[in-house]
């Protein structure tokens, strides 16, 4: 079966007969895999004049949408994509993490962008900055998605979520994408790509596949587009220095594999929890995915006194690892990708071992099923390191199922073994004493992409060292590749350029759709609270009627809330306070301001939202007068969900001051305002 490409909107197979790939269980022919013939040229301005203006079109919310319902049709054809998977050597535990995982990864950057981001097709970060004595003259960033394409580069290990978790972020930016798989398991990547095809669910040009080489891509890229890659960091560094991307200054995010540890706390004893939770993690670092993850544990750093107990502890676990076809239920761990693979972990077990390290220990050859020569079944391996800063291990990386151990003297030195491995995407830290933690933590913190403490407390609900999650980081600095994926809207930003404007409050405003103060406001004879969502317009303002608070304020309302602080109360003590005086409780403000601006009878507005960015500036005392302003800062349409009210979050700014002109508070509410029917659209 020939493996195909899909390019500029149509499938693609090239005549050349390609690579064999061959399944790593009984090596037998899977498919072959070729791009020969492919248009690169064209792949790119496909995607810069289709995919992504199509992609634009929608704001953040309704590619969140996309996603989501993308990932809910692939999450009920998954069991096709598992019977698959058995092929490239991986356990229905090693596929959960590949296939649940990747979609996992759209359904949590669907519910993310919706919840952080604006409904709309840019996004203003921070607040507006005063450049100004007067504040005539503002400043802000504000980031859109690039006009070129993002190609994603994956690796062999993860078929699915490496290509899943690149297109995430990505997609809702606003960004196509070229995705190009490893070629030993573009099989399965292709299948699953077939199918969000299938769906229909993305935008024409949205997303397009290279299976195979990808010849003169690079050449055809520019300042518009980026190039993201998870592999060997020899081959990230080659492809990083390609001329093209140099004289274009092509951003280019590397994740490469690396050298990462784990170490035990020196605190912890034989026989603790945390001794136990240790063991499991190195073990489970070692077999899953057979060892082929690029967060895998590679270097076992224990307390030197300790290092019997433990070698004896993973002998133990290790020895319960059953290996065999992926497919059986009994089976723990399966092969390797390939017999190639297989030979270059061993190529680097021989030359760790004429560097110094010893076999502590070696699995059993037995499979259940499978064929041992053609597969790439290669059994766990420990090896020990007896003299840790000699030791190989933190250079040459088996890329597989194996670890090397190391004994540490003291807290310092297992932080300065563990920076000996250059950079490392994750390392762990098993302790229950919160200062060994620390002391680790930030000792590490300068060399590691992501740090995982674990202990009893948190064991049950942790999803392990190699886990990487869509709200965090996911590179590592130095030899992980000093990149950067996933981390929440962080991994968004990515695939968006973010320009400085410099302006006016009102043209700001305009520009950012969002209120800034000193703007020109519009004002109705209509109250703001009897306006739909729709009605309502950015910097539309109330401006109230007057209160002068009295002593009756102030007491009543610490009768009624039980705040008798003395600067509010106490006319003697409330003398010697930094006011100088008996003062308004600073909620009594925010109350009495919502009874100036509220209208009471049913309306369009439902319900409080919440407050945000309160800050008391002046002190408010008895005889004080006070009014506010109420102006829209910004809207947000909440999705439809059948048989529920249309509705979108209004965010009101308000603005309390004196008779003075002061200000006295600044805060921000947000309220849940009905829309009209008839702009919703229907699903």
């Amino acid at each position: 079966m020939k493996i195909s490409s899909y390019a500029a909107g149509a499938w693609y197979q090239s005549p050349a007969e390609g690579t064999l790939v061959r399944d790593a269980v009984y090596g037998e022919p899977v498919a072959q895999v070729s791009s020969e013939g492919l248009d690169f040229k064209a792949m790119v301005e496909y995607a810069r004049k289709v995919g992504g203006p199509n992609l634009r079109r929608y704001t953040f919310h309704e590619r969140a949408a996309m996603l989501r319902a993308l990932a809910q049709y692939l999450q009920e054809r998954k069991e096709a994509f598992y019977a698959l998977s058995y092929k490239t050597g991986a356990t229905r535990y090693d596929s959960w993490f590949d296939i649940d995982g990747g979609i996992g990864t759209f359904f949590s950057y669907s519910s993310l962008a919706r919840r952080e981001l604006p409904n709309a097709r840019f996004l203003a970060e921070d607040d507006p900055l005063t450049l100004s004595k007067q504040g005539t003259f503002l400043g802000r960033h504000i980031l859109v998605p690039k006009e070129g394409v993002a190609v994603h580069i994956n690796a062999f290990n993860f078929p699915l979520w490496g290509m899943l978790e690149k297109l995430a972020p990505g997609l809702i930016a606003g960004v196509p994408a070229i995705v190009k798989p490893a070629t030993q398991t573009a099989y399965l990547t292709e299948a699953v790509f077939r199918a969000m095809l299938e769906a229909n669910l993305l935008p024409e040009g949205a997303i397009q596949l290279v299976c195979g080489g990808i010849g003169d891509l690079f050449d055809h890229l520019n300042e518009q587009d980026s190039v993201t890659f998870t592999g060997s960091a020899a081959t990230g560094r080659k492809l990083k220095t390609h001329p093209s991307l140099i004289a274009h200054s092509v951003p280019f995010n590397m994740e490469a594999d690396s050298l990462n540890c784990a170490i035990l706390g020196q605190t912890v004893e034989p026989g603790d929890p945390e001794f136990g939770l240790f063991v499991k993690e190195v073990t489970r670092e070692m077999t899953a995915k057979a060892g082929q993850k690029c967060t895998a544990i590679r270097r076992v750093i224990v307390p030197r006194e300790k290092t019997e107990a433990v070698l004896e502890a993973l002998k133990q676990e290790l020895s319960q690892t059953r290996l065999g076809d992926p497919s059986r239920e009994d089976v723990r761990m399966g092969p390797l990708v390939g017999a190639n693979q297989r030979a270059d972990v061993l190529s680097v077990v021989e030359a760790l071992k004429a560097q110094g390290c010893e076999v502590a220990w070696e699995g059993s050859r037995e499979l259940l099923g499978g064929d041992l020569e053609k597969g790439g079944f290669m059994p766990p391996t420990l090896l020990f390191s007896p003299k840790p800063w000699d030791s190989a291990a933190h250079d040459l990386e088996p890329f597989g199922p194996v670890a090397t151990m190391m004994p540490y003297e003291s807290l310092d030195e297992a932080i300065a073994l563990a920076r000996r491995g250059r950079g490392s995407l994750v390392g762990s830290v098993v302790t229950y004493q919160p200062e060994e933690a620390r002391t680790l933590f930030f000792g590490l913190a300068t060399h590691h992409g992501r740090m995982l403490i674990l202990n009893r407390e948190n064991a049950k609900e942790s999803t392990g060292h190699g886990s990487p999650l869509p709200l965090l980081l996911h590179g590592g600095p130095g030899r992980a590749g000093a990149g950067e994926e996933l981390g929440g809207v962080r991994g968004i930003k990515h695939y968006m350029q973010r320009c400085a404007v410099q302006a006016d409050p009102t043209t700001l405003m305009v520009l950012s759709q969002e209120y800034v103060r000193g703007a020109r406001l519009k004002e109705d004879v209509i109250h703001p609270f009897r306006k739909y969502f729709e009605d309502l317009e950015i910097g539309e303002s109330l401006l109230t009627h007057r209160r002068t608070v009295t002593e009756a304020d102030l007491v009543n309302f610490a009768n009624v809330t039980g705040d008798y602080f003395y600067a509010h109360v106490d006319e003697i003590g409330a003398k010697d306070s930094i006011f100088g005086k008996r003062v308004a409780h600073g909620y009594f403000l925010i109350s009495a301001a919502a009874g100036l601006f509220v209208s009471p009878a049913p309306g369009p507005v439902l319900a409080n939202y919440g407050l945000e960015n309160l800050r008391f500036i002046e002190p408010v005392g008895m005889g004080d007068t006070i009014r506010a302003r109420l102006t829209v800062k910004s809207k947000t349409a909440k999705d439809p969900r059948p048989g529920e009210r249309p509705t979108g979050v209004v965010t009101w700014a308000v603005e309390i001051t004196n008779q003075d002109g002061k200000t006295v508070a600044l805060y921000d509410i947000l309220t849940l305002v009905e829309r009209r029917p008839e702009s919703v659209p229907q699903a």
